[in-house]
């Protein structure tokens, strides 16, 4: 398989109509300025010549704004720019975002011209009174009109969703995920709610209006949803918002963070969290006094086995007086774990046996 580079071109704030309560694009980014042509030709040049691969697939990817909210000869003009590097097979394709309510036939007509082939949607959340307090400007409603819509057209789907709105129960959180599966996206986001500084949210956060979710609450209520994603074999390719200097610990003088569960390594949290549950349940399985435990693992999935500096191993000997070695083999499937008794308490048998249980 060909590794996959995305390019990414921060367009922020533009064709938004509104400033929703959690929202400033400008801190999110990063990015102070709007977007021009020359500024996605320097930076399609500059990923360009630093991939290290040249045998790849590559994709521009405009993020932050509402992409097909601009203004249409600006958006033929940015489009026009990639559909170049296409033509000379430099890059392979392009992948938006934008709001539920801005996709209708024509629009996506026009992507299509330019190959486009990838359309997120910031859909946040399935449940109407959330999205009215949050001030979307859309409903339930516009977001499966749209998702059926980008089907039919052949386009990738992608939802983005957030975790702990304002008034946002856990319950609220695990629906609106069930409801995106039935709109059957090939991929999704999960953000877990930052208090980002000069939004409404955080005149509300600061009234005491709005209480942020804890990392272990945000922690927890991703893991469940990532299963159900996972069950379903949507891909989730983000977990928290990408750190930055502005978006880092609050604790950080340059952070546009105010609260919210920030963590540095917040998908490895919950994968890590996902892989401690299963070699818990393992063990538990086994019908024997279990003194040591292998786990045979993808070499690219040891750290979230091992967890957040050394977490999980940590917590199965604190809390079940268990050892475990984490073994590597390119043989493994990735994602799949095999646990294997080493060692067993001797009073409970003389024999050493090795007892295998696979995920």
């Amino acid at each position: 398989m060909k590794k996959q580079y995305i390019i990414p071109i921060f367009v922020p704030h533009l064709g938004c109509p509104n400033d929703c309560t959690f929202c400033n694009q400008k801190k999110i980014s990063g990015q102070l300025k709007n977007i021009t042509e020359q500024d996605v030709i320097d930076t399609i040049e500059f990923y360009l010549n630093n991939f290290k691969e040249t045998d790849s697939y590559k994709e521009v990817a405009f993020y932050g704004g509402s992409f097909t909210g601009i203004d249409e000869e600006l958006q033929e003009k940015l489009l026009s720019v990639v559909y170049d590097y296409i033509k000379e097979k430099r890059i392979d394709g392009i992948r938006i975002s934008t709001r539920p309510d801005y996709i209708d036939k024509q629009t996506l007509k026009r992507l299509k011209k330019y190959k486009v082939k990838t359309i997120e949607l910031g859909v946040q959340s399935t449940n109407d009174y959330i999205l009215e307090k949050c001030r979307r400007g859309h409903t339930f409603d516009d977001v499966v009109r749209a998702s059926k819509l980008i089907r039919r057209y052949r386009f990738n789907l992608g939802h983005q969703m957030m975790i702990g709105l304002p008034e946002s129960t856990e319950a609220d959180d695990i629906n609106t995920a069930k409801d995106l599966i039935k709109l059957k996206p090939k991929m999704v986001r999960i953000y877990p709610v930052l208090v980002i500084k000069d939004t409404f949210l955080e005149e509300q956060y600061r009234k005491g209006e709005y209480e942020p979710l804890t990392v272990s609450q945000a922690v927890e209520r991703c893991k469940e949803i990532c299963c159900l994603f996972g069950k379903k074999k949507i891909k989730i390719i983000r977990i928290g918002l990408q750190s930055t200097e502005t978006i880092s610990s609050p604790n950080k003088s340059m952070s546009e963070v105010v609260a919210g569960p920030y963590h540095e390594t917040f998908r490895q949290l919950v994968e890590s969290s996902i892989y401690y549950d299963t070699i818990i349940e393992k063990i538990k399985k086994f019908n024997t006094k279990v003194k040591e435990v292998e786990i045979i693992v993808n070499p690219q999935d040891v750290n979230n086995v091992v967890g957040y500096k050394r977490e999980n191993i940590d917590k199965i000997k604190e809390m079940y007086d268990i050892d475990v070695l984490v073994k590597q083999d390119i043989k493994q499937k990735p994602n799949k774990i095999d646990v294997l008794i080493s060692k067993i308490h001797k009073d409970f048998i003389d024999d050493k046996e090795t007892v295998k249980s696979k995920k």
